[in-house]
């Protein structure tokens, strides 16, 4: 009997050590990864929503774009049942991980109140965060709030107002245009949460309601 007991530990370490193993080469290449992303955009494209998100559920954890699109599809119902709560849990994952397009999605989420209350202490510094990367959509409604004012979080500001719109209408969103000619140029040509940044990994314009990443970002 205690042969017994000393050889069932060994058996189990030696197992769990085969299962690391297998998982390890089973490990996809960046290439793999960006050619089943695209797969499901093409999957997406062509109206087929359930095999979209099945590839793209498929890599939530390996690919942020993939992830963004998750939340997407599970915040409007598409191929999958609706379920605003799983979507913030999985845009909440991809805006910690820095994702300016998932970072501006959750936003609007709290601001429009598909998790409760509209509540703006929680979409702002989302906003802040997606705006200082150049996201136009996050820089318009930013612009809003600082064009109004909202207190005690959001001090009225013209001149940061101006700035974000005109960021914001440089990626060719029109609304955003119409508020910066409304108000006339900025003061100055530079902010906080306006300072132009790498080019995210949406389409080149980004419309209130924003279509799946179509670019395979690179894998963490």
């Amino acid at each position: 009997m205690p042969q017994m007991h000393k050889i069932f530990p060994l058996f189990t370490i030696a197992f769990c050590i085969c299962l690391a193993m297998s998982g390890t080469a089973q490990a996809r290449t960046s290439a793999e990864i960006a050619a089943a992303f695209d797969s499901g955009v093409a999957a997406y494209d062509a109206g087929d929503y359930q095999k979209a998100f099945a590839i793209w559920w498929d890599l939530r954890f390996e690919d942020l774009a993939a992830m963004r699109n998750l939340g997407m599809m599970l915040r409007k119902g598409q191929g999958t049942a609706k379920d605003p709560a799983k979507a913030e849990e999985i845009y909440l994952r991809a805006s910690e991980a820095g994702l300016p397009t998932a970072q501006a999605d959750l936003a609007d989420m709290y601001l429009k109140g598909e998790l409760g209350p509209p509540d703006l202490a929680r979409a702002l510094p989302l906003l802040q965060a997606a705006a200082a990367a150049n996201h136009p959509v996050a820089q318009f409604q930013l612009g809003q709030f600082y064009e109004t004012g909202a207190p005690p979080l959001v001090p009225q500001n013209l001149d940061v107002a101006r700035q974000l719109y005109t960021a914001a209408a440089s990626h060719g969103m029109t609304e955003a245009a119409a508020r910066a000619a409304y108000l006339g140029p900025p003061a100055a040509q530079t902010v906080a949460g306006s300072a132009p940044a790498p080019a995210e990994t949406s389409d080149k314009t980004a419309p209130l309601a924003p279509p799946p990443l179509r670019v395979n970002p690179a894998p963490p």
